[in-house]
């Protein structure tokens, strides 16, 4: 079994680059002429970059056999998380300055806001139930049906980021595609899996793909 320690190391450290990074930018000045608007749009690109690397590990695995990859993507969940809920905290502190009450209106006047937080609730439960413990308080498979929910926030995510840009959705359509390639992965390995009919077993020992 591969030790992965240093690797998640290096992972963890790694997470919090971006957030180093955009500090700096913060302290030096450099986030341009509106600053809310560059640490919204920061926080929401990593939300969906961590997101997707965490939904590639599945595909990647399957295709290199390389089994041991799973054990990254709790952490990458947990960095999609930790990156929504800045974006979430950056729009409640210095758009709304924590004046809750106004927030429902608000939402009413940009839906693209109701579809964002919907996104960043959905990643809620996973987060919570991220934990070894809760894997085994869930068992299995009803924490393996509970997680799919990442697929409903990925897509929600996504057109909430595609929502917010006017004018250059490059990003956005980048973002669109990059998720309908390992959605669509995820469908075609299902389908091939439960259509594929194995020949007659030679002995009891063979096994059918996966």
């Amino acid at each position: 079994m591969k030790d992965t320690r240093f690797a998640k190391l290096v992972l963890l450290v790694n997470g919090f680059v971006p957030l180093t990074l955009l500090l700096w930018d913060l302290y030096r000045k450099q986030v341009g002429a509106n600053p809310l608007e560059f640490v919204t749009r920061t926080t929401g690109m990593l939300t969906l970059v961590f997101l997707l690397i965490s939904l590639a590990v599945t595909p990647v695995r399957r295709v290199t056999g390389l089994n041991w990859l799973t054990r990254f993507r709790r952490m990458l969940g947990l960095f999609a998380f930790f990156y929504g809920s800045l974006h979430l905290l950056t729009y409640v502190a210095f758009d709304r300055f924590f004046h809750l009450t106004t927030i429902p209106g608000d939402v009413l006047k940009r839906p693209f806001i109701a579809i964002g937080m919907t996104a960043f609730f959905l990643m809620l439960p996973l987060a919570i139930t991220s934990t070894d413990n809760m894997v085994k308080r869930l068992g299995g498979k009803r924490w393996m049906r509970l997680h799919r929910i990442v697929y409903l926030s990925g897509i929600l995510g996504v057109l909430h980021y595609y929502m917010l840009v006017k004018s250059d959705v490059r990003l956005p359509l980048t973002f669109a595609f990059l998720l309908a390639v390992l959605l669509g992965f995820r469908i075609f390995a299902k389908y091939y899996k439960s259509g594929y009919t194995s020949p007659p077993p030679v002995s009891s020992s063979v096994v059918p793909p996966r």
